[in-house]
C-alpha cells in the first residue's frame, strides 16, 4: 500500500441469503482505504449497528431502501472519530454518526455525517436511544399511534432497541398499563423490573391471545407492532373500537422465503375501525434535534432505561446480525470496532 492509504477491513455480501442467513453469506475483506479528497472526511469506525430491516436488503427485490450488492460492504449506522478532514465545519477529533458502517474506517462527504454531542450522552447511545431506534419508537407513541392519558399499550419486541424504548414513553406520555411480550421468563422479568412494564406476555408460553387477554381484560387501546404474525392476530382480537397501531416492523418474516398471509382475523381493523399506521424513520429524521432535545435529559435523570447487548470486533458483525433476527439481544444490539 502507498503511503496515501491506510489497510482496513470490511464485511462484504457474499451471496443472498435464501430464508435465514449464514456465516456463508458475508465475506471479510482487508481494504485499503485512501486519504479524503476535498469535502470529505476519514472516520475511525468505534461502533456500528445491526437491525432487523438489513435481512430485507440481502433480498434482491424492489423496497423502500436499495438491496446490499454482492461483493460489496453492507450499510447500516455507525459511529466514529474523524482521523483526517478535509472539511473545515468537521475538525479531527470529532465524533459523528453515519451510514457506513460495517467496516472500521470509511471515507465519506462531509454532508452525510452528523457531529454528536458527547457532553450529553455516550457515543453509543446516538445508535440507540439517541438513534433511528429511539427516534422511531417516539414516532410510534406520539404520532403514528399516539397515546392518550389513561391508554392500554402493548408492544411486541419490547424488550428489543425499539420496543423497550416505546414502552417506557408510552408510560411517559400518559399510559395508564403498559404490557409487552418477550421471548422467555427473564426477558418478561427485565421488562417489569427494569423497563417498567407492567405485565409481560411470553410468546414461548402458550397462546399470545390467552396471555394479552389476561394481562389486557377491557382490551388495549394501541399495539406497536415491532413482529407481526400471530402477534398482530393476537393483538386485533385485543384491541378496542377506535384502537391504533403503530407498523414498525414485522421480524416475525424476514426470512420468509415465500410469501406470508396477513392474520386471519384482519377483518377486525374493519369492525373495530382500528387505525393501521405504517412508519419509516426516513420519512422523519428532520424530527431528530426535537427528539434528541427530550431524550438527552430523559438518558440523564434516569426516566428512560436502556441497555446494549455488545459482540467485539468487525468480525462478529455477521454473528451479532443473526443475535438480532433470533432475538438475542436485550436492548439495542451493537458491534465494537474499536475503543
Amino acid at each position: 500500500m502507498s503511503d496515501s492509504t491506510m489497510a482496513s477491513r470490511e464485511i462484504r455480501l457474499a451471496s443472498r441469503p435464501i430464508g435465514e442467513p449464514g456465516p456463508e453469506n458475508f465475506e471479510l475483506v482487508e481494504v485499503a482505504v485512501p486519504q479524503p479528497r476535498d469535502g470529505q472526511i476519514l472516520v475511525r469506525n468505534t461502533w456500528m449497528s445491526v437491525d432487523p430491516y438489513m435481512r430485507g436488503r440481502m433480498d434482491d427485490a424492489e423496497s423502500y431502501i436499495p438491496p446490499f450488492e454482492i461483493g460489496k460492504a453492507l450499510e447500516g449506522s455507525a459511529i466514529g472519530e474523524v482521523v483526517a478532514s478535509n472539511v473545515a465545519s468537521i475538525p479531527v477529533g470529532a465524533t459523528v454518526s453515519h451510514f457506513l458502517g460495517w467496516r472500521e474506517h470509511a471515507v465519506l462527504d462531509a454532508a452525510e455525517a452528523t457531529v454528536v454531542d458527547t457532553d450529553i450522552a455516550r457515543p453509543q447511545d446516538y445508535l440507540g436511544a439517541l438513534g433511528t431506534t429511539g427516534l422511531t419508537a417516539y414516532l410510534a407513541v406520539t404520532e403514528i399511534a399516539p397515546v392518550r392519558q389513561g391508554d392500554v399499550v402493548f408492544v411486541s419486541a419490547a424488550a428489543g432497541a425499539v420496543g423497550s424504548v416505546a414502552g417506557q414513553l408510552a408510560r411517559k406520555f400518559g399510559a395508564a398499563r403498559v404490557i409487552g411480550s418477550a421471548g422467555g421468563p427473564e426477558k418478561g422479568k427485565k421488562l417489569v423490573e427494569d423497563f417498567g412494564f407492567d405485565a409481560a406476555v411470553d410468546y414461548r408460553a402458550g397462546s399470545l391471545t390467552e396471555q394479552l387477554a389476561a394481562a389486557a381484560p377491557e382490551g388495549i387501546d394501541v399495539y406497536v407492532d415491532n413482529v407481526g404474525g400471530d402477534h398482530l392476530g393476537a393483538a386485533l382480537d385485543a384491541m378496542k373500537v377506535h384502537g391504533r397501531i403503530a407498523l414498525v416492523g414485522m421480524i416475525s418474516g424476514y426470512n420468509a422465503s415465500e410469501p406470508l398471509p396477513g392474520p386471519s382475523n384482519i377483518y377486525a381493523a374493519a369492525t373495530k375501525r382500528l387505525t393501521l399506521r405504517g412508519v419509516l424513520v426516513s420519512d422523519h429524521l428532520h424530527r431528530f434535534p426535537e427528539y434528541i432535545g427530550k431524550a438527552a435529559g430523559w438518558l440523564a435523570d434516569g426516566t428512560l432505561h436502556t441497555e446494549e447487548t455488545v459482540l467485539e470486533g468487525i468480525e462478529q458483525a455477521p454473528a451479532a446480525f443473526f443475535g438480532v433476527l433470533g432475538g438475542a439481544n436485550t436492548g439495542k444490539m451493537l458491534v465494537r470496532l474499536a475503543s
